[in-house]
């Protein structure tokens, strides 16, 4: 008898459906066809055993299992169960009237309970695209999949459950999620503020500047100074994320697995924080079977650097292109995948070995020429991808005694998302371009004029700071979106003047 039953797979963040085709017929043997990896070839032990431990008969003859579409590599234990109940169903032990109208899904423990899986959102869209009336699923995915709107979402705990559904249409009922309601009930929900934070009001003013313009940032101050703290309040005062940003977002770290056991939708933007000995593949994504890496997990959100000169060169290099595109593309000889990963970079540094260059009180005990070399591990074309460069400096005692309350996240927020209203009005047009940081040569031209005045200013800069040439166009970049923060139509010499500050890396007499 042949059965038909599906599960699917997925490949970068999307996923296709796989048809589950078992025969039995005489004989004694297994035979999995369909380029399955090894956990899928496992799957006779595991399925065996489940069934046989729940009082269900494995049927002793020969019984064939083809994976379609076969040019597809399949990998991992979560077909074990629509492969278990095709086997089943060919064995006329469960009905197949309403087996054709779901997805299953779920790795099978000895005992015949169901393991939690990963990518089960991006697996649910397509189930719904597709018109499958249902999907059901380990209990502990149950939320993520729920997300989606029109699909019934069946939680199970073991195979029994899932057998007694299938015959009798009793014992599982479908999960249901109000997606907005959870979107924005959720919405400023944050462990952080920048209310926390005493004095620093310089930083804070970058902090608001970049989140307006989707500026990358650089921090560059001595140990202790705040750096890191400033940085993990940066999401609180980005605009929020809207419900496709967060569905996407949630996608991605479905994929990884990295959403919470019983969690639903992501509406916090990430914050991602590796550690400076990460590898090129983890940054970027990749391996054998390619996965998201950092980069993609902090698509929509901010991506953190600490102590960037320590990231090994090679690492620091391949965020080149995805920094420009706002996607990564990872090839393999078979298959290509492409993720997402729009991010903002914030990267903080020392500025010298010690520590204490140019520190207020105490020396820098670095030999001549070493702060230099120190600088020199950052390449000149990453440096030129970073918007504004930071010096942060330590806060007084005065400052940490005083006790006036500090401005909130919200209100710097609100700020932030009428500059960003202001662009999305001015590159409605543009598929490319969402904020300032984003903008063309070409755009930039429209869009940055400035007059005699300003470019006085600008050229005083340039001679007397010895300021690069590939400082002038983030210097507009910059300026563009302080004068967003003010409404203003046009960018006047106090907007040059505040942007020039932030290009401290830039000056040729910074590590001399």
């Amino acid at each position: 008898m042949l059965v038909k039953s599906f599960g699917s797979a997925v490949f970068g963040i999307e996923a296709t459906t796989i048809t589950i085709e078992v025969n039995i017929d005489k004989g004694i043997s297994f035979i999995l066809v369909g380029l399955p990896d090894s956990a899928v070839k496992e799957s006779q032990q595991r399925i065996k055993a489940a069934l046989s431990n729940n009082g269900y008969k494995y049927p002793m003859k020969e019984i064939t299992v083809n994976m379609a579409p076969a040019d597809i590599r399949k990998e991992g234990s979560t077909f074990d169960l629509p492969i278990g109940i095709g086997i089943m169903a060919a064995s006329e032990q469960v009905k197949t009237d309403s087996l054709g109208d779901y997805i299953l899904l779920g790795e099978l423990s000895l005992d015949g309970s169901l393991q939690p899986m990963k990518g089960v959102l991006p697996i649910a869209l397509k189930a719904k695209e597709e018109g499958f009336k249902g999907i059901i699923l380990p209990l502990e995915n149950v939320r993520e999949a729920a997300i989606v709107d029109g699909l019934n979402v069946y939680g199970a705990s073991t195979i029994n459950e899932v057998i007694t559904f299938l015959n009798d249409g009793t014992g599982m009922e479908p999960t249901k999620i109000d997606i907005r309601q959870e979107f924005y009930n959720k919405l400023d929900e944050f462990a952080v503020d920048f209310r926390d934070v005493k004095g620093q009001q310089n930083i804070k003013r970058s902090f608001e500047i970049a989140a307006s313009g989707g500026h990358n940032v650089v921090l560059i101050g001595p140990p202790g100074a705040g750096k890191s703290m400033l940085a993990k309040r940066l999401p609180t005062i980005l605009p929020p994320m809207s419900i496709n940003e967060s569905l996407e977002t949630t996608k991605i770290h479905s994929v990884a697995g990295k959403v919470k056991a019983g969690a639903g939708l992501i509406t916090e933007r990430p914050f991602r924080k590796p550690h400076h000995t990460i590898s090129d593949v983890a940054l970027v994504g990749g391996g054998s079977y390619p996965q998201p890496g950092e980069i993609s997990l902090a698509h929509n959100g901010v991506l953190f650097l600490d102590e960037l000169p320590e990231y090994k060169r090679s690492v620091l290099e391949v965020m080149r292109q995805p920094i420009e595109d706002r996607y990564v593309t990872i090839s393999r000889a078979k298959f290509t995948v492409e993720y997402p990963a729009g991010f903002m970079l914030v990267a903080a540094m020392n500025p010298c070995p010690c520590g204490y260059y140019n520190h207020p009180d105490k020396d820098c005990v670095c030999a001549p020429g070493i702060v230099q070399n120190y600088l020199n591990k950052i390449s000149g074309p990453l440096l030129d991808r970073i918007d504004l460069h930071v010096e942060v400096t330590p806060v007084s005692f005065d400052e940490l005694a005083y006790h006036q309350p500090e401005e909130g996240s919200k209100d710097i927020r609100e700020r932030v998302v009428k500059a960003r209203s202001i662009q999305e009005e001015r590159f409605a047009e543009s598929e490319e371009t969402h904020c300032n940081a984003q903008m063309s040569s070409k755009e930039l031209r429209k869009y940055c004029n400035i007059d005699e005045a300003c470019n006085a200013i600008l050229k005083q800069a340039m001679d007397r700071l010895g300021l690069s040439a590939r400082a002038y166009d983030r210097i507009l970049k910059v300026s563009r979106t302080i004068a967003d923060l003010e409404q203003a139509e046009g960018i006047t010499t106090a907007h040059i003047s505040e942007a020039i500050q932030f290009r401290s890396l830039d000056r040729e007499d910074w590590a001399k």
